[in-house]
């Protein structure tokens, strides 16, 4: 079998957990991101034949929820290669293990890099030309290329200081030996469950209720590897609210527990919001900026929506074109004003 039918897609299948869960009974959207990242991980690896590190993760839309005792299946299929970085289109559908059709409930695209002993970024094979839908999801990674570096661009220009008022939560804690992956340091998914804690607990505390959903990851960047043993803050800090949307900036930084400096390990953002009785998107409490941090933090949220609204024209084949589920689940636009 040769490399293009070996390793170019991996699928994990397994059933949806009761430890999986979060607050609302369904699995948690932290927990999707570990699968997406394992699955993303599986197909880098089949296909560079090298361990690989999780670059940076885009556009994660959580269009309907995963049941516990759901049959999952996640799929990674490369659709891009550069000399060391594999562009990975990440697809998990659920549904129940009587039944047949599983339908998607989330996609995003990951960026992979293979390194080798050292630690140093090493070549990849080259992707081949396939079909007409390998050739839809190439030009769409390419177009991405463009508007993630000006995402990344726009993060990395902010101030997070402390002379914000913002609405803030911080968790610390030591970077367990479960923790660690393949190559020793501690997995990508786990970080990005780390990050889906800590907005929530954030959203919580804002709206005063545990009844909060993510719907939304984006701009995950992965700076430096986190290793186990490692004393880990995680801090989001909530930076705009639309009519039903929470925005929530998350940094994780991490060092040795000894030592008072802590570097910047990942940052992205993730978008939650608020469910009333009914299962169904309320208005969300509105939060209004009163620092200068805090105007130009909010000014980059919108810059960002209008960003990700131009990226979520980019034709995606797995997702339907209808965003509201047969499930009712309520899958929320984030370029909202």
């Amino acid at each position: 079998m040769d490399r293009d039918t070996r390793g170019r897609e991996q699928t994990l299948r397994f059933l949806a957990a009761p430890t999986d869960a979060g607050y609302l009974g369904n699995v948690s959207g932290g927990r999707v991101l570990e699968w997406i990242d394992k699955a993303g991980y599986a197909c880098a690896v089949g296909w560079s034949g090298r361990y690989c590190v999780t670059a940076y993760v885009g556009n994660v839309h959580f269009t309907r929820p995963v049941s516990v005792g759901d049959l999952v299946e996640a799929t990674a299929r490369l659709v891009y290669t550069g000399r060391s970085s594999m562009h990975i289109l990440v697809t998990v559908r659920s549904g129940s293990p009587r039944g047949h059709d599983l339908e998607p409930a989330t996609e995003c695209l990951m960026v992979f890099v293979a390194v080798d002993d050292e630690g140093r970024p090493t070549a990849v094979p080259g992707l081949p030309d396939g079909d007409d839908e390998d050739l839809a999801q190439k030009h769409a990674a390419v177009r991405r290329i463009d508007l993630r570096a000006q995402i990344a661009a726009a993060m990395a220009e902010q101030s997070y200081t402390d002379a914000s008022t913002a609405p803030n939560v911080v968790l610390r804690f030591l970077a367990a030996p479960s923790d660690v992956n393949w190559g020793g340091k501690v997995h990508g998914g786990i970080v990005m469950r780390w990050i889906d804690e800590a907005a929530h607990v954030l959203v919580t505390e804002w709206t005063g209720d545990a009844a909060n959903i993510a719907v939304y990851a984006g701009g995950v960047r992965f700076y430096q590897p986190l290793r186990i043993g490692d004393l880990v803050e995680v801090e989001a800090r909530l930076i705009y609210t639309g009519r039903t949307s929470m925005h929530v900036s998350v940094h994780v930084r991490s060092g040795n527990p000894a030592v008072l400096e802590r570097r910047l390990t990942t940052h992205c953002l993730i978008v939650f919001v608020a469910l009333g009785p009914e299962g169904t998107a309320v208005e969300a409490r509105p939060w209004e900026p009163t620092t200068e941090e805090d105007v130009h933090l909010f000014e980059h949220a919108r810059h960002l929506i209008d960003l990700r609204a131009a990226a979520d024209d980019i034709p995606r084949p797995e997702l339907a074109a209808d965003p509201i589920p047969a499930s009712g689940h309520p899958l929320l636009p984030v370029r909202e004003p």
